[in-house]
């Protein structure tokens, strides 16, 4: 029986799914004719390791490929032959199977003496070196060291750190990653489009972040989906085979409690744990949609680099989800629930810590303002917590707060006019919001009309940012103030621009600074003149006298 993972196997570097800094090298040492006499693959399983192997070993002995080409041709006889696995030249070795330094001799040393049969190279493929003994990496050793002509050796491993050292030194390292979520849905879509299989793309989601990056994994999970459900796959169908995903139920639980709305959160919870879900399970799952959110909250590119990895759909519901939340609420989110879920162990009704924590965090009790205090301000106390009063700036602060835009009064100003203050501009709101400060630095202002400055973004999530309501209202505000005029925003995404940071507000800071230094100077001089002058004032009073010079 042929499963769907050894059908659908990538013959040629196009087909491949991500890992493109090993595919460029790999293509460009093709192309130039330079290639190297050893190679060593390192990375987790089902990634593609032992594929890319085979497609190199394919494009270096493809007879139908021209100089300046990467890609075998498919349909010559070497490359079917090497596809049907029945090419003498291309010699694939389970080290696994293999680990005495016997077989080393055997079946590597002393086949690499024999010129190849057909094909222009002897390629040796070993999958899994790392299970070799030390013997026999040591007879492995000289014919890397001295290689015959024409021979290369592809070593492939999951262990890197079993290796020695004298091994890896004399091999081209390259170490394969996981493959994202987004991509392995995409090679999911297209097996079940070629294998004429309806099946929802939330399912195709679920299935690639149950596979965890293993691209063999995802596939052969699909597989087992599809025997069940045939060629029409619904989610009951695909819940026999994948472990049921609660994501959507917990971003309603967050959206829940960002709304204050507690009894929805108990409900859920309830609801959960009646259907026979592991609430554990369930509230790491939570935790980890609310690390996201606090890492886009912080900087959208902490939240892609480290950030749980989750697919297009459940992104943009979290992401509408979390459009409203305050970063403080957030943190205190986390912390009630990491403390739920240590007493969720001891607890004799299981669900009510989770309870509890929904409703202090709903009702906003027991929240220590000092974490969040902006003492600068002298405020002691911090408000209840509610998606309308936790905000992440101080709104006294800003000293024309109480002056509102008059959207019916014309602007006269241009767009080089609006350049030119930027600097300040960045200042200003970075008193307010700090790290609003670097997302403005990225932007593009591209021009102003009808009381309207346009602001151009690359990503999405900066001008998600930029157009909530609290977020808007200090850019506005700040705006009135350098300007002195009334100024609208409208955010856009446009993928074309470049992400420059043209405006540093610290040089503009710092000359601000400055000159708040030069003003104390002045007033300090200016009080010890008059101290100085009174000091004489009482001496002529006490002993008489007067002032000659």
């Amino acid at each position: 029986m042929v499963t769907l993972y050894r059908s659908y196997r990538p013959r040629n570097f196009k087909e491949i799914v991500n890992q493109n800094h090993i595919k460029i090298t790999l293509e460009h040492e093709i192309k130039l004719n330079k290639i190297a006499h050893a190679y060593l693959f390192c990375g987790p399983r089902g990634i593609g390791k032992t594929t890319i192997a085979r497609v190199f070993s394919k494009a270096v002995n493809c007879v139908n490929r021209k100089d300046g080409e990467h890609e075998p041709c498919n349909n010559c006889d070497i490359c079917n032959e090497i596809n049907a696995g029945r090419n003498m030249d291309i010699i694939e070795i389970d080290a696994a199977s293999h680990t005495g330094v016997d077989n080393v001799r055997d079946n590597v040393i002393s086949a690499a003496r024999v010129a190849p049969a057909r094909s222009k190279h002897k390629v040796f493929i070993i999958d899994e070196v790392h299970m070799l003994s030390i013997s026999a990496f040591n007879a492995l050793l000289k014919i890397l060291e001295e290689p015959p002509q024409n021979v290369i050796f592809i070593l492939c491993t999951t262990e890197v750190h079993k290796i020695p050292a004298t091994i890896i030194s004399r091999c081209q390292r390259f170490d394969f990653k996981r493959i994202s979520v987004t991509d392995i849905a995409k090679k999911l879509r297209y097996i079940a489009e070629q294998e004429k299989i309806e099946i929802d793309k939330e399912i195709l989601e679920a299935i690639a972040r149950r596979s965890e990056g293993h691209m063999r994994d995802a596939e052969s999970l699909l597989g087992q989906v599809v025997v069940i459900g045939g060629n029409k796959i619904t989610q009951k169908e695909a819940d026999l085979v994948i472990p049921r995903s609660d994501l959507n139920e917990a971003i309603n639980l967050i959206q829940a409690m960002i709304n204050n709305d507690a009894g929805s959160g108990i409900a859920i919870v309830n609801n959960l744990l009646n259907d026979g879900i592991d609430l554990k399970r369930f509230l790491l799952d939570v935790i980890e949609l609310l690390r996201k959110i606090m890492l886009t909250k912080i900087n959208p590119a902490l939240s892609e680099k480290l950030g749980l990895e989750l697919g297009e759909s459940i992104e943009i519901k979290l992401n509408n989800a979390a459009m409203n939340a305050k970063l403080p609420q957030i943190i205190i989110m986390i912390e009630k629930l990491i403390s739920a879920g240590n007493d969720l162990k001891s607890s004799f009704i299981i669900q009510l810590p989770l309870e509890m924590a929904i409703v202090e965090i709903c009702s906003g009790s027991e929240v220590k303002p000092e974490k969040f205090n902006q003492q600068q301000h002298g405020s002691p106390v911090l408000p209840p917590v509610s998606s309308d009063q936790i905000a992440g700036y101080n709104k006294n602060s800003i000293k024309q707060s109480d002056i509102s835009p008059d959207p019916a009064k014309e602007v006269n100003i241009s767009k080089e006019e609006i350049l030119a203050k930027w600097n300040e501009v960045l200042v200003y709101v970075k008193k307010h919001n700090h790290s609003l400060t670097f997302i403005l630095r990225v932007c593009e202002p591209r021009g102003i009309e009808n009381n309207k400055l346009c602001l151009a973004f690359k990503y999405k999530f900066h001008k998600d940012r930029v157009s909530d309501i609290s977020i808007k209202n200090i850019i506005e505000k700040v705006l009135l103030e350098v300007y002195k005029q009334p100024i609208f925003i409208e955010a856009i995404v446009d993928e074309a621009i470049a992400v420059e940071i043209k405006n540093n507000p610290e040089t503009v800071d710092r000359h601000v600074e400055n000159d708040n230094i030069k003003e104390s100077v002045v007033k300090a001089n200016d009080s010890t003149e008059n101290d100085g002058d009174k000091m004489v004032d009482n001496l002529l009073k006490n002993f008489g006298g007067k002032v000659i010079s």
